[in-house]
């Protein structure tokens, strides 16, 4: 029978323990990748679909659209209304004094700078989410020559901002851009 010494075994179980880690860090790895592999297809379901994509933006062409007449166009399944105002709804949006505003905003903040004539605004009121009226020659415009909601009677300016009714702030706008003088972007790319 063979002796073993102190000096030998210690050597065995450093040389095991060496062998054992490496073959743990292995499993743990490929592990690791398995979930990995087996959990992407769940994850990746997970982002917006093609059709998604395609709605996050549109493009309207504002060359049909003429002074004094207003659009309503769909993005993301709510109305956004285009309205290419007159200098007269302009100077009546300059001269409003904000102390007479609830949720007070200039009408330099509600349309980009150098399109004053454009105003765009996601056409919902803010109070209960309904549709207000004010897009078409013949419908209710309100008091102040804006959007008129007929459903709790809220009253909207010529730049969209509330002026009477119980609608808390003033019609939100999306974010758009302007891609070149006649054409506007809707929504982020």
């Amino acid at each position: 029978m063979a002796e073993t010494t102190i000096d030998e075994k210690p050597q065995e179980e450093g040389h095991d323990a060496g062998r054992r880690d490496f073959l743990y860090l292995t499993t743990a790895a490929v592990g690791a990748i398995g979930v990995a592999a087996f959990a992407w297809p769940f994850i990746d379901s997970m982002n917006p679909g093609a059709d998604a994509r395609a709605l996050a933006t549109i493009d309207v062409d504002l060359s049909g659209i003429d002074v004094g007449q207003a659009v309503t166009v769909m993005w993301r399944g709510t109305p956004v209304f285009v309205r290419h105002r007159t200098e007269g709804e302009i100077q009546a949006a300059l001269a409003v004094d904000m102390g007479e505003l609830k949720d007070p905003q200039t009408d330099a903040e509600r349309v980009k700078e150098g399109h004053a004539p454009w105003l765009v605004v996601i056409g919902v009121c803010t109070h209960l989410g309904c549709v207000p009226l004010g897009n078409q020659p013949t419908e209710e415009r309100g008091g102040w020559g804006g959007w008129f909601c007929p459903c709790h009677g809220s009253h909207y300016d010529t730049a969209g901002r509330i002026r009477q009714g119980p609608a808390p702030r003033n019609l939100d706008i999306p974010t758009y851009s302007f891609l070149d003088e006649t054409t506007i972007q809707v929504g982020e790319a």
